[in-house]
């Protein structure tokens, strides 16, 4: 059975530091594309950020989080991690992974219903002071 397990969502202050993880069983990430993506209360789920299978190795980033967030997988411990740094309220959000069908360029800005093949729970991420 497949499943993407995020962690590492938490209540912290403008300025902070969190690091999400994906982690996965039933599937090997590495021949992935996995994007990180988010939902605020009332607005629809945006992509974050996506990094290609190890054998492409290209990262993507939403304009938003350019220069304060870094994706990368660990291929030993089958997971993708997102450091999320100089969080701002606007990052306040449910933030899941999923894996892709495609590569990250057509796929972590396509609609929710398109390209994703797997997705996880969620992890609550809240910004505020």
């Amino acid at each position: 059975q497949v499943q993407l397990v995020e962690s590492g969502g938490d209540l912290v202050q403008p300025g902070e530091s969190l690091k999400l993880a994906c982690a996965a069983s039933g599937l090997t990430l590495d021949i992935f594309s996995v994007g990180w993506f988010r939902q605020a209360p009332g607005k629809e789920r945006e992509g974050v950020s996506c990094i290609d299978s190890t054998s492409v190795g290209t990262t993507l980033y939403a304009e938003s989080v350019k220069g304060r967030f870094i994706i990368s997988r660990d291929r030993a411990k089958n997971t993708v991690y997102l450091n999320m740094n100089t969080l701002r309220p606007e990052d306040t959000a449910v933030y899941y992974c999923a894996t892709l069908t495609t590569r990250c360029e057509y796929g972590l800005f396509s609609p929710q219903n398109q390209y994703k093949s797997n997705w996880g729970q969620g992890t609550q991420v809240t910004v505020s002071s």
